[in-house]
């Protein structure tokens, strides 16, 4: 009862239970009806039950479900009452419901999260309570970086469940990067003809010695996306795609050689990058590079319909832009100071041609380097400092930094986690991020959004390794993004960890390859291998 996670606002519980049977319905009213199509069909897989999808709220019984919007309740807040007359969810809009029927999985067991049922005497019962609860944040998300390692359709697809499990809702799509470009643009073929797939991989952090000597790569087609993003919609996920520019873009550059600053160097030489780090590789501040970009922006505003397209615009070096006489003549020409005031201008075309198109622009916090676009909002990633700059200037902000919340750090001080890389960052450090500065007045902090975790895959070479580094801390981290926990030195790590102890088995029913309580299992540790522990930031972004 008390094991869920995130912990809901208000728990009441009461004596007795609704046990669902095999003439136990689901009823959903209008506008749930997609809600419980979802409901039935995962309870449907995991209990055997047949659970038919009725019409008639009013004809729900003592062993029903019923789904219902209340126009007095915010919109992703619910309402759930299991009683005598059976289990009753409540929310101010179908997103509430949804996130009310997650909450009703957690109740029924781990069991319920199983493809399919594993005992015929399984006997399936929701005790009696009432559930009250909504999110603390409106942008509780998750980043995923499919550039640097490729995750195939199905692992999204997976990972877009996992979040919706967590109650996160947006899943922020880190599509290119130097190591690879990922979607597939139609106007220009050899994004992913050419600039998909690498050589070979850098294994470990960058000072590792070790190499995978194979070609690494792989993209998702646009008919890939829409179904990405449908099945995102269904669980009430936004989809934010990532393209980064002008920084991390050698894989595009190495596509279409025109792109970077052929005044400076050659090109036509560039391979997709097969290293980690900071590139100096950026694309020229040109014409034909603005009509690229926008090219693909028309493809990327098709595909995705959500509010804002992030842009990247972190870690651009400007060495080639001083010594390149094109980019030079074009700082003169629009009379800007330096070459950060010409990041800005690139930053800026962008943010008014997707203003202009009813989106808005999101980029890490570099982009306030040089003067910061009008309309823009801010992945705040290098610590605070940014997103308080960003509030209190008036932007809206994405709370990401990675001393807290940057996932591919490790999570012990010992060398025995697979790649001891980044600041040290275990469950109760998550666990005790706090989103708001509490250098932000009440109107400033109106700006922070809300918050995300970002899974940087440099050193996560497959799906295992993915989960390992993300699990259980992002459960740690959901419960922040949720909850209306108290300031963090007054939070209650142990009681968390009691209730995670039960969410393991929803985990495992998941086949989530979580790191362990007790540590790295012995397969996992590769001390001396990968180089020793770095301390401090990583060598990713």
């Amino acid at each position: 009862m008390t094991e869920l996670i995130p912990m809901p606002r208000d728990v009441v519980a009461d004596s007795g239970e609704v046990r669902l049977t095999a003439y136990s319905q689901i009823y959903a009213g209008p506008e749930t009806e997609r809600v419980g199509h979802w409901l039935s069909a995962v309870l449907r897989q995991a209990t055997g039950l047949p659970l038919r999808e009725g019409w008639e709220l009013d004809d729900i019984d003592g062993d029903g479900i019923g789904l219902r919007l209340d126009p007095g309740l915010r919109p992703e807040e619910y309402r759930l009452v299991s009683d005598s007359t059976g289990v009753l969810i409540e929310g101010g809009s179908a997103a509430g419901v949804f996130w009310g029927a997650q909450t009703l999985r957690q109740l029924l067991g781990p069991d319920a999260y199983r493809s399919a049922p594993i005992g015929r005497d399984r006997t399936w019962a929701v005790p009696h309570v009432t559930i009250e609860d909504a999110p603390r944040f409106r942008w509780r998300g998750l980043m995923l970086d499919v550039a640097r390692h490729f995750m195939p359709k199905d692992g999204v697809l997976r990972y877009l469940d996992l979040l919706a499990a967590h109650k996160l809702n947006v899943f922020h799509f880190h599509l290119t990067d130097d190591q690879g470009w990922r979607v597939e643009i139609r106007k220009y073929p050899r994004l992913t003809e050419a600039g998909s797939w690498r050589a070979r991989t850098k294994f470990g952090h960058r000072a590792s010695p070790l190499w995978e000597e194979k070609p690494h790569g792989g993209h998702y087609t646009q008919d890939d996306i829409r179904e990405i993003v449908a099945y995102a919609a269904e669980r009430h996920i936004t989809v934010v795609p990532e393209i980064d520019v002008p920084g991390h873009s050698q894989a595009a550059i190495a596509a279409y050689p025109e792109l970077g600053n052929t005044d400076v160097i050659d090109t036509s030489a560039l391979s997709v990058w097969d290293t980690w780090g900071i590139n100096p590789n950026v694309l020229a501040p040109t014409d034909n590079t603005l009509r690229f970009y926008e090219g693909v922006f028309e493809e990327v505003l098709e595909l995705f319909p959500s509010e804002f397209i992030h842009v990247g615009g972190d870690e651009c070096p400007k060495d080639q832009w001083r010594q390149s006489p094109t980019a030079q003549a074009r700082i003169r020409e629009l009379g800007l100071k330096d070459e950060d005031e010409l990041q800005a201008w690139f930053i800026g075309h962008f943010d008014s041609w997707l203003s202009a198109r009813g989106r808005r622009l999101i980029g890490w916090d570099e982009i306030l380097e040089g003067g910061l676009a009008k309309g823009a909002a801010v992945s705040s990633w290098r610590g605070y400092a940014g997103g308080i700059a960003a509030a209190r200037a008036g932007h809206d902000v994405v709370m990401c930094p990675e001393q807290q919340v940057y996932l591919d750090h490790r999570q012990d001080a010992g060398a025995e986690e697979p790649v001891p890389i980044g600041y040290v960052r275990t469950l109760e450090d998550v666990y005790r991020f706090e989103p708001v500065p509490p250098e932000l007045t009440p109107d400033e902090a109106r700006h922070v959004l809300g918050t995300q975790a970002n899974v940087w895959t440099e050193v996560m070479e497959d799906p295992a390794r993915v989960d390992y580094q993300t699990f259980p801390r992002l459960a740690a981290f959901a419960e922040v993004a949720w909850s209306g926990l108290p300031a963090p030195e007054r939070r209650d790590f142990a009681d968390f960890e009691r209730r995670l102890a039960a969410h393991y088995g929803r985990l495992d029913a998941l086949g989530v390859a979580y790191r362990p309580p007790t540590g790295p299992r012995p397969w996992q540790r590769r001390p001396g291998v990968l180089g020793r522990p770095i301390d401090g930031p990583p060598p990713n972004r």
